[in-house]
């Protein structure tokens, strides 16, 4: 859906497109943290969305106004705004898809790991809830970082009984969505045309692009290809420079979080070969959680999909994320698992 709106060239028709006249199942969608930079542009994609019919949007202040002005927009689903605690169940209960981009981004004078403290608290507590009320919708984790988030959720969600590796998702599209764009205006294609499965984690060096896979084929000299992986690796710091610390990726990251919920709610409505990349429970590599293709289906996750055949660039590029990813994942492990 959002392919197709990207693409269209007038107003009109990208609303046109926006409505479905067809019969799709109900699918309620929440979003955590939906007032926030990533939260408002990816409320208003998820309104544009012909496949939600009911769209919660929680935060812990500021939903009401959120949830008045997306829900003016003339389309399928019906919005409710859901504000504080007290609300959370209201906004969770009977939700198919849960999308988290709550958190707080990174202040002057802030460390890293006061960071990490704050938004890992956030999800901690938000993964309790949903394990609560809607224990078998689908979770896509978008909260920063999202290698140490998923495992919090998980370890929140086995603590609670509820954990199905099938349905907890760290969202990497944003990395994918930047590797097609990159590569397309490197090798000169449509990038409607592009693909390039990006494995691995979501921060950093444990973001390794696969352009010896990528299509069309350009055959892109090697020093290109290094160029073209570290700025997909970097592209997060590219945006917050561009905007002078006075903000992050917080519309391409919207962009990103919308396509991924639409590949889940395909999925869940019986759409064939939905394949999307996602950091996800797996046995790829040695690491209990990693990011690759994944083919969705009716119950979530219906197939965690392998790397394929990796240059000796990439080759040597998986071995050297390994210790990184390995150490944020078990951090993540370490915290869910305090008090």
């Amino acid at each position: 859906m959002f392919r197709s709106v990207a693409r269209s060239a007038a107003g009109k028709n990208l609303l046109r497109r926006g409505y479905a006249t067809e019969s799709v199942p109900d699918r309620k969608v929440a979003v955590l943290g939906a007032a926030g930079g990533i939260g408002q542009p990816l409320s208003l994609l998820m309104k544009l969305n012909p496949l939600v019919s009911r769209l919660a949007l929680y935060d812990i202040a500021n939903t009401p106004g959120v949830a008045a002005d997306v829900s003016h927009v003339n389309t399928r689903s019906e919005v409710a705004g859901y504000v504080g605690e007290d609300q959370l169940k209201q906004a969770l209960e009977g939700c198919d898809v849960v999308i988290i981009p709550a958190g707080v981004p990174r202040k002057p004078g802030m460390t890293r790991d006061d960071l990490f403290n704050i938004n890992a608290g956030i999800v901690k507590s938000l993964c309790a809830a949903i394990a609560k009320y809607c224990p078998n919708a689908l979770v896509n984790m978008i909260s920063n970082p999202v290698n140490s988030t998923v495992p919090i959720a998980a370890e929140v969600f086995k603590k609670a009984g509820t954990y199905d590796e099938k349905k907890l998702f760290g969202v990497t599209t944003l990395d994918v969505v930047r590797a097609k764009t990159f590569y397309a205006g490197k090798a000169k294609v449509n990038v409607a045309d592009v693909n390039v499965p990006v494995v691995g984690g979501h921060a950093g060096i444990t973001i390794l692009p696969l352009f010896s896979q990528a299509t069309p084929k350009a055959n892109l000299p090697e020093e290109d290809i290094k160029a073209l992986t570290k700025r997909t690796q970097d592209g997060g710091t590219e945006v917050v420079e561009a905007k002078a610390g006075k903000g992050s990726a917080t519309l391409s990251m919207a962009y990103a979080g919308a396509i991924f919920a639409d590949a889940c709610l395909k999925g869940l409505n019986g759409v064939p070969d939905v394949v999307e990349c996602s950091f996800v429970q797996s046995t790829v590599t040695e690491l209990p959680f990693f990011a690759s293709k994944v083919r969705l289906g009716k119950n979530g996750v219906e197939e965690v999909m392998g790397l394929g055949p990796l240059s000796d660039n990439e080759q040597a590029g998986l071995e050297s994320l390994k210790p990184e990813l390995k150490a944020s994942i078990e951090k993540g492990i370490k915290f869910a698992n305090q008090n």
